[in-house]
C-alpha cells in the first residue's frame, strides 16, 4: 500500500483540531476526513467516524494493525508539519 497523495485542510479557531485530512491509497482510493488533533502527549490522528445509536463514537474506516496505524500517522502529521511552514501549499 502507497500513500500517494495527502491534503491538510488546516483549521483555523482554536481548539484541539487542528487539521483535516483526506489521504489517496495506490492513486485509486480516497479516505477524508481524518482529523489531526492536539493532545496532552502531542499531535495524533483520528479516523472518520459517526456517533452509534447509543452514543459512541465507532470508526468508519481504519488501519486493522499498528503497524499502518503507525505509518499512516506518521506521513499524515508530517504533512500537517510541513503545512506549517510559510509559503507552504498542501
Amino acid at each position: 500500500m502507497e500513500i500517494t497523495d495527502v491534503r491538510v485542510r488546516r483549521i483555523a479557531k482554536d481548539g484541539k483540531m487542528k487539521a483535516v485530512v483526506s489521504i489517496t491509497i495506490d492513486n485509486e482510493f480516497v479516505v477524508h476526513d481524518i482529523k489531526v488533533i492536539e493532545g496532552e502527549k502531542g499531535l495524533f490522528i483520528a479516523m472518520p467516524s459517526k456517533k452509534s445509536a447509543n452514543g459512541e463514537f465507532r470508526d468508519i474506516a481504519h488501519p486493522i494493525n499498528s503497524e499502518t496505524r503507525a505509518r499512516l500517522e506518521s506521513i499524515i502529521l508530517e504533512r500537517y508539519r510541513q503545512s506549517l511552514e510559510p509559503d507552504a501549499t498542501v
